[in-house]
């Protein structure tokens, strides 16, 4: 994997010649657009109900906005701010309405199978994936400055043009990101231990405690107990299932090789735990609290 800046944000380039579209108002899409426009660009966006729409510009999330496709005529960059089923199934009129001159990225959270889809689409696509997010979905979830420090990850192929990934770079330093490229593989299968699997883990989690204070007869206890550790640990279990359900569906294997990385580890700490371990048990605990620092 490579890292590298892109340009100032205050600098002169490429991105600020033609307006960028945004299609999808939500997190993603609803965040950019408030960062583009405090940059100083012109943010066009295209969503999918009237209501959507209303409230958008009522947040001013872009300058213009509807519900038509015809809104990015004109955009050098537009950003696919779609849920990874639309990603993959695109609609017709949106394919139609993508200038053929145009950047297109996309902000998916699986690259492999959103790259094979995209690449024969269009000419200057660029699979990327920002990682920032927060548990809130929908037109109220955007957040200025919500990349700022994050990383941005592109995984071009063989055939992605340059000029293209330039100007998806930078967008990265516009709203701060820190800019990285790998392969889609790669990223499917690191993506699936740091953030998709632990969905699922963390899903586990909560049920773990419903049922086991059913079966101790403590079913109020164990919420009424419930603190920030386990606020914590069960945030992004908690969040939006719709999201949960289709990163494990498009990013399937890699998931399922994690979970099983995660079931060794859980089947050693029971057993330490079951041969009264202590020691062993202390030390990896301890090897843990060391590495923590370097995930974060």
């Amino acid at each position: 994997m490579t890292s590298s800046q892109g340009e100032s944000a205050q600098g002169p380039g490429a991105l600020r010649e033609r307006p960028v579209g945004l299609v999808g108002l939500g997190l993603i899409g609803g965040s950019l657009g408030l960062d583009l426009q405090a940059a100083g660009l012109e943010v066009r966006a295209l969503v999918h109900r009237a209501s959507t729409a209303e409230r958008a510009r009522e947040r001013q999330l872009a300058q213009r906005i509807d519900t038509d496709p015809g809104v990015l005529q004109g955009c050098g960059l537009i950003v696919l701010a779609l849920p990874l089923d639309r990603l993959l199934d695109p609609a017709a009129e949106l394919l139609a309405a993508l200038p053929p001159d145009a950047v297109i990225t996309d902000v998916g959270s699986v690259k492999q199978p959103v790259l094979e889809r995209w690449q024969p689409l269009h000419p200057r696509f660029v699979a990327s994936h920002p990682m920032a997010g927060t548990a809130e979905a929908g037109v109220e979830a955007g957040l200025a400055g919500l990349f700022a420090g994050r990383p941005w990850v592109a995984t071009p192929s063989s055939s992605t043009d340059p000029a293209a990934l330039a100007l998806v770079q930078e967008l990265a330093a516009v709203v701060q990101a820190q800019w990285l490229c790998c392969e889609a593989a790669a990223h499917d299968r690191a993506v699936a231990l740091i953030s998709h699997m632990p969905v699922l883990v963390s899903a586990a989690l909560l049920e773990a405690a419903e049922q086991g204070g059913h079966a101790a007869g403590a079913d109020t206890l164990v919420r009424q107990l419930a603190s920030s550790g386990f606020a914590d640990t069960s945030r992004i279990g908690g969040g939006n299932p719709e999201l949960g359900a289709l990163m494990a569906r498009c990013n399937r294997s890699a998931v399922l090789q994690a979970i099983e990385h995660y079931r060794q580890q859980l089947a050693e700490l029971e057993t330490l735990v079951e041969l009264q371990s202590w020691p062993a048990l202390q030390q990896r605990l301890e090897h843990c609290q060391a590495l923590r620092p370097e995930f974060l």
